[in-house]
C-alpha cells in the first residue's frame, strides 16, 4: 500500500511539472515575443472598440452602421485567427515533449496499480483507467487516468490562477474568444 502512496504522490509531481514545462515553454515561444504583444494588444483595442460601437447602435440604424460592425468584426476574428497561428509552435512543442514522456511515462508505470479509486468508474472510462493493469478490480487505477485527472486539475488551476492576476480568460459580449481560452486548448475543441 505504502509503494501505491508513493506512486499516487510521484504522479502527482509528475503532473505539476509537465504543467510548469508547459507554461515555461508557451512562455518562450509565445508570450515574450514582440508580434504576440503586438497582436495581443490589436486584439483588445478592437474589441473594446466595436463593443463601444455595439453599445451605441439602436435596431433603427442603418445599413451603413451595421457594415462597418461587420467589417470591424471581420478585422478582429483575422486578427484571433493570427493570434492563434502565433500559438501553434508552441502547441508543435508541447505535443512532441509530451509525446515522448508520456512514451517514458507508460513504460516506467506499464502494469502497475498506482492508485485505488473510491469509485466504480463508467463502462467507457474503465478502458482507461484500468489500461494494461492484471485483474478484474475496476477500482485499480492506471498511470494514465491519475495522470489525466492531475494534469485537467491543475491546469484548471493555472487558468484560475491566471485570469486572477489580469490576464484575460473570458469571452467578451463581441463573442471574441481571448488568452486564456487559447491556451487552454479551447480553440481546438471550439474549432477556432
Amino acid at each position: 500500500m505504502s509503494t501505491m502512496f508513493a506512486d499516487t504522490l510521484l504522479i502527482v509531481f509528475i503532473s505539476v511539472c509537465t504543467a510548469l514545462l508547459a507554461e515555461g515553454i508557451t512562455w518562450v515561444l509565445v508570450y515574450r515575443t514582440d508580434k504576440y504583444k503586438r497582436l495581443k494588444a490589436e486584439v483588445e483595442k478592437q474589441s473594446k472598440k466595436l463593443e463601444k460601437k455595439k453599445e451605441t447602435i439602436t435596431e433603427s440604424a442603418g445599413r451603413q452602421q451595421k457594415k462597418k460592425i461587420e467589417r470591424q468584426e471581420e478585422k478582429l476574428k483575422n486578427n484571433n485567427r493570427d493570434l492563434s497561428m502565433v500559438r501553434m509552435k508552441s502547441m508543435f512543442a508541447i505535443g512532441f515533449c509530451f509525446t515522448a514522456l508520456m512514451g517514458m511515462f507508460n513504460s516506467i508505470f506499464d502494469g502497475r496499480v498506482v492508485a485505488k479509486l473510491p469509485f466504480t468508474p463508467l463502462s467507457y472510462i474503465q478502458g482507461l483507467s484500468h489500461r494494461n493493469l492484471l485483474g478484474d478490480d475496476t477500482t485499480d487505477c492506471s498511470f494514465i487516468f491519475l495522470y489525466i485527472l492531475c494534469t485537467m486539475s491543475i491546469r484548471q488551476v493555472s487558468d484560475h490562477t491566471h485570469c486572477q492576476h489580469g490576464q484575460s480568460c473570458a469571452t467578451s459580449d463581441s463573442g471574441v474568444m481571448t488568452d486564456r481560452m487559447y491556451d487552454t486548448g479551447m480553440s481546438q475543441s471550439l474549432g477556432v
